[in-house]
């Protein structure tokens, strides 16, 4: 059920503390923890909470004797946040195909626009392992590496930091799948075939085809998966 927006609540120390954050930009050194309270009208037990949680996330950084610093967030901090919501909200990896669908269609659009010679040769690279992997294990580690570079092609900071974050999530989504597919007798074949196509694309700079490669791509493995079960071609 969608909440009204009147009924969503926003934490007002987390807010404050936010919006002084992006103010002081990284890099920047926090006020002592008594001036940073009486600044943000808040008690020091809940600053110290804020402080703690944002410490996890690694926004903060704190240096002994000499302060608490802002910093760039590593995608690693909200990967692990991702982790412990997707277990503490007993979400399967199943529920979030329909996000990474949606998401891989748009960065196959954007870097097919992009065109980045260099990025999609990364793309090619990987793709190019996959052919040549001798085990499963190669299989999973060059599918990963596709759509690590496939994201990382667009060029856009909000998807590659999106990619990074998700890293742990996309390696257990494929080997999930790869575990399903070790059944299938050609599945290196069928793994290279659901991803040619989306590599092509790119090097056409053409992002409606490439859009559409991957919404294939993933229509592959469902196609595969819902058969009643997997049969020699």
């Amino acid at each position: 059920m969608v909440r009204p927006i009147e009924v969503i609540t926003v934490d007002p120390v987390s807010d404050a503390l936010s919006g002084l954050i992006r103010d002081l930009g990284e890099g920047a050194r926090l006020p002592p923890e008594r001036e940073l309270a009486e600044r943000l009208g808040v008690s020091r037990t809940a600053l110290r909470d804020r402080l703690r949680l944002l410490d996890a996330f690694g926004v903060l950084s704190r240096r002994q004797g000499s302060g608490t610093y802002v910093q760039r967030l590593d995608p690693q901090g909200l990967e692990a946040a991702l982790d412990l919501a997707l277990s503490a909200s007993h979400l399967s990896i199943e529920s979030l195909h329909s996000v990474r669908v949606a998401l891989e269609r748009q960065a196959a659009r954007e870097a097919a626009r992009k065109g980045d010679p260099v990025a999609i040769a990364h793309v090619g690279k990987a793709l190019a392992d996959m052919e040549a992997a001798a085990t499963a294990e190669d299989i999973d580690r060059a599918d990963f590496a596709f759509h690590q570079a496939l994201l990382h092609a667009t060029g856009n900071p909000a998807l590659t930091f999106f990619a990074d974050a998700m890293t742990g999530v996309l390696f257990r989504a494929v080997r999930q799948r790869r575990d399903r597919l070790r059944t299938h007798p050609r599945d290196k074949e069928v793994s290279v075939a659901a991803h040619r196509p989306l590599y092509e694309a790119l090097l056409a700079g053409d992002a409606d085809a490439a859009g559409q490669a991957s919404d294939d791509h993933f229509q592959v493995w469902h196609d595969l998966f819902t058969q009643p079960r997997m049969e020699r071609p």
